[in-house]
Order: C-alpha cells, then structure tokens, then sequence
C-alpha cells in the first residue's frame, strides 16, 4: 500500500509539473504575440513566434528535469491554443459555421490524443524509448539534439499543419459548401479511428503475452491505424481551408509533411524496433500493409 501510494504522489507531482510547464509555455507564447501585436506582422508570423518562444520553455522542463518526454503533449495541446485565436480573429470574417466545427474537430482530436498521452506515461522516470535511444547515440550533443529534432521540428511541423486554419476560419472565403460537409466528415471519422485504435491498443497490452503482436481489429488492417488516423487528420484540415479558398492550395505543405514523417520516419523506426522484438513481426509485415488499411495478404 505505501509503495502504491508513493507512486500515485510521485505521478501526481510529475503531472503538476508538466501542467505548469504548459501554463508557463503558454503564458510565454501569448506573451510574445502580444508584445509584437503592433509590428505590422502577419497573424501566421505572430502564431510562429508565439510557438517558437512556447518550445523554448517546454524545453527548459525538459533539460531542467532531464526527460523530454515533457516536449509529448505539446503536438495536441496547442493547436487548441491555436484554433482558438484564429477563432478569435475570424469572429465576425469567416464562417461562423465553419469556424465552430473546426473549433470541434480540433479540440475534440486534441484532449482525446493528450488524454491518451497522460494514460500511458507514468512520471518523471518514464521517457518515450526513441529519446532514450537518441540520447545513447548521441552522447555530449544529446541536448541538441533534443532541441533541434525533438522539440523544434515537431513545433514546426505542427505549424504547418496549423495553417490551413487561416483561410479557412479568419479569412472571407466562400460560403460553406459540399466540400466543408465532406473535410468535417473526413475528420471526424480520422479522428474516430485514432480513437478506435488507440483503445484496441491500450486494451490488448493489459491482457498480451510477452512478444504478442497487435494484429485484430483496426490493426488486422493496418500494422499502424492509429498514424492512418493522424495523417488524415491533418489532411482534413487542408479540405477545410480548400472549401474556403481554393488559392489556399499552399497549406498542402503541413499534410504532406506530416505524412513525410509518418511515412518516412516514424513507421521505418517503430517497424525496426520491433522486428528486434517481436519473432513475428517479420511475417506481420509481409501481410498487414504498414499504415493506409487494406485486406491483408493471406499466408
């Protein structure tokens, strides 16, 4: 009992120093935009700089607490931040209509992925295993490192993403239209099979077996549903900002990167890790497509 209880203060602590954290990122991030607000700066520019100075100071927790894993809930929490003053800026401009279900989907796909986060990390001694492997490798230049590509990049990919929600909620565009039907569905149903994935996931590691692999449900279908998830994701909000604006085509630049980086990145490291892991996973591979779900291969 007195070890159960020391865990739960220990999370409990460590949970209240992620919170301020955020509070301090946030506060420091708003601070900025506020302080250039008369600069003449594009409201795109302000939201960079506001983002920019919100990483630094996750990354102080990070480097003062030595677990980047600080840096993890930044990729869902503020981009609600971020829905939000666009929101405020297109009051009375953009769609009101539009507007609100972008304030939805984003909001709903950010407290579900941040809550799936807060589950599944278990305090200050837990830090995500690709950290822990970057920082074996690299040594002296850890913290560098952890800036520059697990902190900053992140940030900037998160952007790009983010800015198809200018024209689409703070510009005058068009009126709301079949498209904007089609990008709530799109993203709403991305969001759900993240959701659903996740929750297969979180189920199946109570009751695995060591070295059991995952391969029912969404993930009968693809080795990684819950990135399919995400990447569509992303993609919805680009339909969003090409129902309001067509010359919006540009902020097809945060979609693609974002599926660079699943495709390219994260899925070659997860599927390395675990075929050093896991005895099956070779045969897994060669039957279950790694990320947009189809039938699998028999054999």
């Amino acid at each position: 009992m007195a070890n159960s209880t020391a865990s739960s203060t220990s999370r409990s602590t460590a949970f209240a120093y992620v919170a301020l954290a955020y509070v301090a990122a946030i506060a420091a991030g708003i601070g900025a935009a506020y302080l250039y607000r008369d600069a003449g700066w594009h409201p795109l520019v302000l939201v960079l700089v506001a983002d920019v100075v919100a990483t630094v100071v996750i990354f102080i927790f990070s480097f003062i607490f030595k677990n980047s894993s600080f840096y993890d809930p930044y990729w869902s929490v503020i981009p609600i931040v971020i829905v939000a003053y666009f929101a405020w800026l297109g009051a009375g401009i953009g769609d009101p209509l539009r507007i609100g279900m972008l304030v939805f989907l984003v909001s709903f796909w950010g407290v579900r992925l941040t809550y799936n986060w807060v589950r599944g990390w278990t305090g200050l001694h837990h830090e995500d295993w690709r950290y822990v492997d970057f920082q074996r490798t690299t040594g002296k230049w850890y913290w560098l490192v952890s800036f520059s590509g697990i902190h900053l990049f992140p940030t900037i990919l998160v952007f790009l993403g983010c800015m198809a929600l200018y024209p689409a909620m703070v510009l005058p565009g068009r009126a709301l239209n079949a498209l904007d039907v089609f990008a709530f569905l799109f993203t709403f149903g991305a969001v759900l099979i993240e959701l659903i994935a996740d929750e297969q996931l979180h189920r199946f590691k109570k009751i695995k077996k060591p070295g059991e692999t995952l391969t029912s449900g969404l993930w009968a279908y693809s080795r990684h549903p819950n990135y399919f998830g995400e990447v569509s994701f992303w993609w919805g909000l680009f339909f969003f900002a090409m129902a309001a604006d067509p010359t919006a085509w540009w902020t097809i630049v945060g979609a693609l990167s974002m599926t660079l980086l699943f495709f390219f990145i994260s899925i070659p490291m997860i599927d390395k890790r675990m075929l050093k892991r896991r005895k099956d996973y070779e045969q897994i591979m060669k039957r279950i497509p790694a990320i947009v779900p189809w039938f699998p291969k028999k054999g």
